[in-house]
């Protein structure tokens, strides 16, 4: 490599670092917002969601319990996956 090239390397890894440095307190999370995700909540703490139409906003407790009584189904031995595309 010549001259030229060798120090446009350096310079650009040296760029990004000091860009990453620089930005990374303000894009990391807070230490209380981490405390908290260490910490399993209780489904009852954890409030509604929506879920779409027809359905409306859904308490997390009711969905789990909903789910607990009606797991989903077992694949067929052999049966090819369902492929599923939530494109536009």
């Amino acid at each position: 490599m010549d001259k030229a090239s060798l120090l446009f390397c350096v310079g650009s890894l040296a760029v990004s670092l000091l860009v990453a440095v620089i930005a990374f307190p303000f894009m990391a999370m807070d230490s209380d917002v981490v405390a908290a995700a260490d910490k399993a909540k209780p489904a009852y703490e954890m409030g509604t969601i929506n879920v779409g139409e027809g359905f409306g906003e859904l308490p997390i407790e009711e969905l789990m319990a909903y789910y607990i009584d009606n797991p989903p189904a077992a694949a067929e031995p052999g049966a090819a996956p369902e492929v599923r595309f939530g494109g536009c």
